[in-house]
């Protein structure tokens, strides 16, 4: 895509379906915090204040990533039920999520509601041998905290037109403003637009719903670390802690299940925006040797952001690097949870090695330590 081809927005319609999705879900959200549960919020004040900082698409910086525990199946949206109604009506200044693509875009309804709903189709490796980190949905995210124009042949090859196919573009824009999951299926490219530069994305890195009595997490997967590394320029990070909508759907639930358990104590706790550059400027100095070392270039001598070569992938640099950051996006989080006085935990919570040995080949359900999962 040339710069004169990029787009401002996507077309009315799709905007105006937007604005109602957000809004009806995070209505409906916070009419479930503050009308059938008990809810309390630490640190609101700051993220709204930052919030208010990116209203101006144009003047915006940098993205904005959040990143949390994850204890429930609605911790998305439930969770930003606590921004207030006003917030709540402008996307552009919303966060996009990562959505399971089993599971949230089997079909062309759920297809649309998502996408106007700002979650990206996600394969998880577990189900889909085109998950990972390196899916073209993490490329999407990586635009999304960064600005365009971006250079890349994101058209899907071969559309599907079934109504139980989850293909799905704007109708009112041109087919070059679509990306592709796996080669086949059809997107929106939400990273296409200019009022969508500088975006907030925010992630769950744990991967699965994980519920444990002494609240500890699971290790991070590595996903994380590509949104801090390779997104230009490095994007604001906001740690966050979650508790109580585990009691409101614990995975150990009986009939019915499907229906969230109203008057529960809920806490959504923001921490303080990091240091970007204190915390992540020497990986990123690291990360940027490396890139310059080894990436090819695209279409007029621009390197295709989100795009990287065998060896950006799988080198030992590159590993340690994204091991590095995860872990210090893992402790930032484990920070706020401090704050909430909770005890610092067992080291091995944060290596993968601990949830094989005590899961085995388990995926789903009660644990050998006791605690439940549920993957998402």
């Amino acid at each position: 895509m040339r710069p004169e081809e990029q787009p401002a927005s996507p077309s009315l319609p799709w905007r105006t379906s937007s604005v109602f999705t957000m809004a009806a879900v995070g209505l409906l959200s916070r009419g479930f915090l503050y009308g059938l549960s008990r809810t309390e919020t630490h640190g609101l004040d700051g993220f709204l204040k930052l919030l208010d900082e990116r209203k101006d698409v144009e003047g915006r910086q940098r993205g904005l990533v959040t990143v949390s525990n994850h204890v429930s199946v609605l911790d998305d949206p439930m969770i930003w039920g606590t921004l207030p109604i006003r917030y709540l009506f402008n996307p552009d200044n919303l966060r996009w999520g990562l959505g399971s693509y089993d599971l949230c875009f089997t079909n062309k309804v759920l297809s649309t509601f998502f996408n106007l709903g700002q979650v990206l189709p996600t394969h998880r490796s577990l189900h889909s041998r085109f998950g990972g980190l390196f899916q073209p949905t993490v490329a999407q995210a990586i635009r999304l905290l960064s600005q365009g124009p971006f250079y890349s042949n994101d058209s899907a090859t071969k559309a599907n037109k079934s109504f139980k196919s989850p293909d799905l573009s704007d109708p009112f824009t041109n087919g070059h403003l679509t990306f592709s999951t796996n080669g086949t299926d059809t997107f929106p490219s939400p990273s296409a637009y200019l009022s969508r530069r500088h975006s907030w994305v925010h992630i769950f890195p744990e991967g699965k719903v994980h519920q444990q009595e002494d609240h500890t997490m699971r290790y991070f997967k590595w996903g994380v670390s590509r949104l801090i590394l390779e997104s230009e320029p490095c994007p604001d990070v906001v740690p966050m802690w979650i508790e109580g909508p585990q009691e409101v759907m614990h995975e150990s639930r009986e009939f019915p299940r499907f229906l969230p358990r109203p008057l529960r104590d809920v806490s959504i706790t923001f921490g303080e925006k990091l240091d970007v550059e204190k915390v992540f400027g020497d990986l990123r100095a690291r990360w940027k040797r490396l890139h310059q070392r080894d990436v090819g270039s695209g279409p007029e001598g621009k390197p295709e952001m989100g795009v990287l070569s065998s060896a950006l992938k799988y080198a030992d640099e590159a590993v340690e690097l994204r091991k590095e950051c995860t872990m210090l996006i893992r402790n930032a989080v484990l920070n706020v949870r401090r704050q909430r006085g909770w005890p610092d935990e067992d080291p091995k919570g944060g290596l993968v090695e601990t949830y094989r040995e005590e899961g085995a080949r388990k995926t789903e359900g009660q644990m050998k330590d006791g605690s439940w999962i549920k993957d998402t």
